[in-house]
């Protein structure tokens, strides 16, 4: 099983990345567990997480906080098909740094290609999730979804 100390641990630079890759303000609020299934309304993208703890990591968000975040890296509107591509590898972008994150702390982690959701879409198959809620200005708030499957 995997300890509370270690999920803390997870949880804690799962913020750090968050902010360290999102160049725009944003609230963190504190994260909660829930149950199955978690139901997503607009647009996520999932990563497997795959090493010394198995699970997946959701970033669940909408399409105005995607542009918003993607102009403020690039300077231009992010519209149409580019959202979910931008959606993917936003997700590559802060799963990866969280694997550099905790590698320093000798949690070996390794991720898989992101998966990008759209519309309406409910999640099950985990056994516990952390719910990670942020609040971005001027958009519907957005979740990242930590979810810790046992060996």
């Amino acid at each position: 099983m995997t300890d509370a100390k270690t999920i803390q641990h997870i949880l804690n630079s799962t913020i750090q990345s968050l902010t360290t890759v999102i160049p725009i303000q944003f609230e963190v609020l504190p994260p909660s567990l829930t149950t199955q299934p978690y139901e997503q309304k607009e647009l996520s993208v999932l990563i497997a997480l795959l090493g010394d703890v198995r699970g997946r990591l959701i970033i669940d968000t909408n399409e105005s906080t995607i542009s918003q975040i993607g102009e403020a890296m690039f300077g231009m509107k992010i519209e149409g098909e580019m959202i979910e591509s931008f959606t993917g590898e936003l997700g590559n972008m802060v799963a990866g740094n969280l694997c550099t994150l905790l590698e320093k702390d000798a949690l070996t982690l390794d991720i898989s290609p992101p998966t990008v959701l759209t519309g309406e879409t409910k999640f099950y198959g985990f056994q516990q999730a952390f719910k990670l809620p942020l609040n971005f200005n001027n958009a519907p708030p957005s979740n990242v979804l930590l979810t810790i499957d046992e060996a």
